[in-house]
């Protein structure tokens, strides 16, 4: 456990979940590592119940945006702070399991992979199991990965220390895609993924993700503003992004028995 691992939380409104969030990286197996959150102009308790950890925790960090400024640039601000080896991202409402970090971090070393991920489960707004599993493609290609987001922020890790520190694009939504593309880019050699579940995504209700023509909105400024491709390969690729998505990543999604 000599290398440290920095994980990157943004924070907005976030008294709602934040206390399990961190519990989930308070209770992780692999210790040496350090929390950066971002808090982003919350106007409700986050920064109270954050300030309760940090007094009890010297591994967990704060910075303050003077305004608000989005996901993304809260990101940024967390990477640039970051002191590790390794950069892992977890949204103040996802959760990891005990051995997340550990069996990452053990596995990317074994096989000397510079971006990693792993399968992972969802959960409703209170933390209720959905029963869904979605499975992590063994091996996922910059080309493969450019026609679908195959890495949910939370379950990704890249080593800081031979890609430097990889930072997200200013967009409003699905920044974590390009960032991630530019991770594989950079490594010039296929993420690799750990296809155990070792996180758990909070699906919620409100979410851009559950309003699928948004989604497809952002999805589409991915291709034309994160990437730079002219209108005519922008609707090409979402094109390619929605046979991907309904006919092949689809399969991805394993219904669980109920325990």
């Amino acid at each position: 456990m000599s290398q440290l691992v920095s994980i990157i939380t943004p924070l907005y409104n976030s008294e709602a979940f934040i206390i399990q969030t961190i519990h989930s990286v308070l209770q992780q197996s692999y210790t040496n590592w350090e929390l950066v959150l971002i808090d982003d102009c919350s106007t409700d308790n986050t920064i109270t119940i954050v300030n309760n950890f940090i007094a009890g925790n010297n591994q967990i960090k704060l910075i303050k945006n003077k305004e608000n400024q989005g996901a993304a640039v809260s990101r940024n601000k967390g990477v640039m702070a970051a002191k590790g080896d390794y950069i892992a991202f977890l949204d103040a409402d996802d959760l990891w399991k005990p051995k997340k970090l550990e069996k990452q971090i053990a596995f990317m070393q074994d096989q000397g992979c510079e971006v990693c991920f792993c399968s992972y489960e969802q959960i409703d707004e209170k933390g209720k199991p959905l029963n869904k599993l979605i499975k992590a493609l063994p091996v996922l290609t910059y080309k493969k990965y450019l026609k679908s987001n195959y890495i949910v922020n939370l379950t990704g890790i890249y080593n800081a220390k031979k890609l430097g520190k990889v930072k997200a694009p200013n967009l409003r939504k699905r920044q974590d895609w390009l960032l991630w593309l530019k991770a594989i880019e950079l490594s010039g050699k296929p993420a690799k993924s750990l296809e155990e579940s070792l996180a758990l995504y909070r699906v919620r209700d409100n979410s851009i993700s559950s309003n699928k023509l948004e989604l497809l909105k952002h999805n589409y400024w991915v291709y034309k503003k994160g990437l730079s491709f002219s209108t005519t390969k922008s609707i090409y690729y979402m094109l390619i992004f929605l046979y991907e998505h309904f006919f092949i990543k689809s399969k991805q999604t394993i219904t669980l028995r109920k325990k």
